[in-house]
């Protein structure tokens, strides 16, 4: 059940005004957005600023995945991912002016939960110094500490925006690895990973075309789904099956099940792929949700939208923009309202978002 600290008829905190940074597992970028918050409530939204990452970064963080690179480039890849998060502060900041706190969440290079483990690397105390605003980071750390899987932590923002929409309803962010946050008409919020997202189909295009991502849906519109291959994916992961709560590492799928097919055919299966572990997630749901709203990148692509349709009809599936969400920035703001809500000590993860074993706060302060 949603925890009694999200009315806002009980809320008596001063509103803040906050930035929330993200680097996702998509590796593309860093995405800031600006949000006022008492911790309960979303009372306005703000500007939001995305700053991409060069080739030549995104090289050096992707040699970083897995947490095995010699210790003193990952210091070095932390260090200059931490100050790319300062200039886009800087400049959100030229155009909200000045802010009350930043939630900074760094950059996920190892999750793994079942051993209590999760690696964000960015330095937040140096982020403080270089803003000159308070940060809060290591905002999974004390769940998975706990027991818990650690994410997906934006379940706790998708429930404070769709609290005037008709449930059940199901949010789907589709970064790098896909996320749902379940709302039933009591309340209820059941989140967990679906499966991959976009890293799957990033990382093949990648290495078959030497491009970031299928920009549109381009390559895998040309190509055909084997439905073979995509059986076989599902088949081959005891992930699908497992009960939630439950979360992925970016790496714990690989392309290797496509790599006879053909470039546009490989990015077609991979989609397929993708929507189907979506659509397995309706196996660990209370209730068939009516909607499905998507953000996240994911959401830009025609040959994954269309693939999600197909595999979650009857329901509808629709980009957050539909309810008036601003899908470039919701888990930016996700992360300004979990900050807020750190420095009051309020829940962020739950047992129902993360299996932690009662509701917790988390998140440590850096102050300039």
């Amino acid at each position: 059940m949603m925890p009694s600290d999200f009315a806002p008829a009980a809320s008596t905190f001063q509103p803040l005004r906050t930035i929330g940074l993200m680097s996702g597992t998509s590796m593309d970028g860093i995405d800031a957005a600006m949000i006022v918050t008492d911790g309960h409530r979303v009372l306005e939204t703000g500007p939001r600023l995305t700053r991409a990452y060069d080739k030549a970064f995104r090289d050096r963080l992707r040699a970083c995945l897995g947490g095995a690179a010699p210790a003193d480039e990952i210091a070095a890849v932390e260090r200059e991912l931490t100050l790319l998060h300062a200039e886009v502060v800087d400049g959100l900041m030229a155009e909200t002016g000045a802010v009350d706190v930043i939630g900074f969440h760094g950059h996920t290079i190892l999750h793994r939960p079942e051993a209590r483990r999760t690696w964000q690397i960015g330095d937040g105390a140096l982020l403080a110094r270089e803003t000159g605003v308070p940060v809060i980071d290591s905002l999974r750390t004390d769940d998975v500490a706990a027991g818990g899987q650690g994410a997906p932590l934006v379940p706790v923002y998708h429930a404070a925006l769709a609290e005037a929409l008709d449930k059940p309803l199901a949010v789907l962010n589709v970064g790098g690895v896909a996320n749902v946050t379940f709302i039933g008409r009591d309340g209820t919020l059941i989140a967990f990973d679906t499966g991959p997202g976009n890293a799957l189909i990033d990382d093949w295009v990648y290495a078959r075309a030497g491009v970031p991502m299928d920009a549109e849906g381009r390559l895998a519109l040309k190509g055909r789904a084997d439905e073979g291959v995509v059986a076989e994916m599902l088949a081959a992961h005891p992930y699908f099956e497992a009960r939630p709560p439950k979360s992925l590492d970016r790496d714990d799928f690989t392309t290797e099940p496509v790599a006879a097919l053909g470039t546009e055919d490989g990015a077609a299966t991979l989609t397929a792929f993708t929507a189907a572990a979506v659509a397995k997630a309706r196996d660990h749901l209370p209730e068939a949700p009516a909607l499905w709203i998507v953000t996240g990148g994911g959401r830009l692509n025609p040959a994954l939208v269309a693939a999600l349709s197909r595999r979650l009809a009857p329901a509808a599936v629709e980009p957050v923009e539909l309810v008036g969400w601003d899908g470039d920035a919701v888990e930016a703001q996700a992360f300004a309202f979990l900050a807020v809500r750190s420095l009051r000590g309020l829940p962020l993860t739950m047992p129902g978002t993360t299996g932690c074993p009662e509701p917790l706060s988390g998140g440590r302060r850096h102050n300039p």
